[in-house]
């Protein structure tokens, strides 16, 4: 019989129960959180939030509230992506239980301090406790790099269907530790802004400073910081995606060597805010060839779902290599999402550089922000349905319930972010007197795709926590396989 301690063991030691454990909380938050804004202000779901939770929403308050809200679900994101790296790299078993017990224990103290010090009265005991969290998953960062490490021996690539140097070293491996190595010193850029906080230094939102002529180094730095650290978490799930599709080939030696000078470039040309004035057109070169691998990754994909759906035809028409692309939802939407994001976010982020003194910078500062504003949480968000598709699959969702799952989450998602993207640049299409029945469905549009999304997350953990209460559940048998396989 299994016991209670089984459970936590499952949730605290196995990969697939880390992972649950991590996103069950982001989507906690999430629904609790964004009750504070939106529509919910209006219909009176904040201030009957805000009574029975006791927080203590100061005005002035309120950029600093918001960066701990967002550190505490970035911390989250980067530890789920961390135990999907732990899990699909070798490595020893010893780093393995090492980087994520560390980075567990980090990211919970920092997530759970971190609010209660923005949100419930500012007890500096929590703001304390906020900064040992950040400690521990930036050793834990230093522990995955040297697991990573792709020059020993061991790790040394013996297929030539992968991308590999004439020694044998691993090149995806290097990518991985090269995009490692990137977070950690983009932390450590946020991480020097943060200690002045106080002396002379106060929070403050980017998008707010966009139009400030005159910016400090430590501003720059937290502007670079934000920018660079989104950056490196998409290059990590575009890795792992092409692990999960087992990418090789011409096309993977091509993507990866890509993927190691695009991270080092982008990651230079962040840093590089706080020097120079040129720091984005080198973020472009390093974004081109990043895009670039990923543009790889998506073809051989794709490639690979047509040639296993239709491998019983000889020459197959059209209509069934379309069928076969679409017939899994989640592995043809991890891969979709990357296309899409070039549509609502890449391709918009692009224009708004070109044209930012010609059409952006004439517009009322409140219609730029929210431009920049929708910008990077579309990135985030798009980037959250790639990852969900890929835990789903890891998870055992078969059936009529993958299906309903993987379809949902890809064009709930895809709805909201196409209405976010056009209400972001809607000044281009509207006037401010005669916007007010496109904001009104755009507005729906936006709702209505998060909220289908929310939904559907919703219902797949709440089949995992009943899961976790029967018996002899699936978690057993994941815990009872991971153990095997170490």
């Amino acid at each position: 019989m299994r016991s209670i301690a089984d459970r936590f063991r499952y949730l605290f030691t196995s990969t697939r129960g880390l992972v649950l454990l991590a996103i069950g909380l982001v989507a906690l938050v999430t629904a609790i959180w964004s009750s504070l804004s939106g529509p919910m202000v209006e219909w009176g779901v904040k201030d009957f939030v805000v009574r029975t939770l006791g927080m203590k929403l100061v005005e002035a308050e309120r950029e600093g509230r918001i960066i701990s809200l967002y550190h505490a679900i970035a911390f989250a994101v980067v530890a789920v992506l961390v135990y999907l790296m732990t899990h699909a790299i070798p490595m020893r078993v010893q780093q393995r239980a090492n980087i994520n017990a560390t980075i567990t224990a980090g990211y919970m103290l920092a997530m759970f301090s971190g609010l209660i010090f923005g949100y419930f009265g500012q007890n500096w005991v929590f703001h304390g406790l906020f900064l040992v969290g950040q400690g521990l998953i930036f050793w834990a960062g230093c522990m995955l790099a040297v697991a990573l490490w792709p020059w020993g021996r061991s790790w040394r690539q013996p297929d030539p269907a992968y991308a590999r140097t004439p020694g044998g070293v691993d090149l995806e491996r290097v990518a991985f530790f090269v995009m490692t190595v990137s977070t950690l010193g983009s932390a450590a850029l946020g991480g020097i802004s943060g200690a002045f906080f106080g002396n002379g230094f106060q929070s403050f939102l980017a998008e707010d400073l966009v139009r400030e002529p005159v910016k400090d180094l430590l501003q720059k730095a937290v502007i670079g910081h934000l920018h660079i650290m989104l950056t490196l978490i998409c290059i990590a799930t575009a890795l792992l995606i092409g692990r999960w599709f087992d990418f090789r080939g011409i096309l993977h030696k091509i993507a990866m060597p890509l993927m190691i000078l695009g991270t080092a470039v982008i990651t230079l040309g962040a840093w590089s805010v706080v020097a120079t004035p040129h720091a984005h057109t080198i973020i472009y070169v390093g974004s081109v060839f990043v895009m670039l691998a990923a543009l790889f990754l998506v073809i051989y994909g794709w490639g690979r779902l047509i040639r296993e759906g239709t491998a019983g035809s000889r020459r197959p028409t059209f209509g069934q290599k379309l069928a076969a692309l679409l017939r899994d939802p989640l592995r043809f939407g991890s891969l979709w999402q990357m296309v899409y994001m070039n549509f609502v976010v890449s391709g918009v982020g692009i224009f708004m550089a070109v044209k930012l003194d010609e059409i952006f910078r004439v517009w009322p500062h409140r219609e730029e922000r929210i431009a920049l504003t929708g910008h990077w949480h579309s990135l985030s968000a798009l980037t959250a349905t790639i990852l969900l598709c890929y835990f789903a699959d890891m998870m055992g969702l078969q059936g009529r319930a993958r299906r309903w799952f993987g379809w949902v989450l890809i064009l709930a998602s895809d709805v909201a972010f196409a209405g976010a993207t056009l209400f972001a640049i809607k000044r281009l299409f509207v006037t401010e007197y005669g916007q007010q029945v496109m904001v009104n469905w755009l507005m729906l549009a936006i709702d209505f795709g998060l909220g289908a999304v929310l939904v559907a997350l919703a219902l797949f953990l709440i089949w995992r926590l009943a899961d976790l209460f029967r018996r002899n559940g699936r978690w057993a048998a994941e815990a009872d396989e991971e153990v095997v396989q170490r």
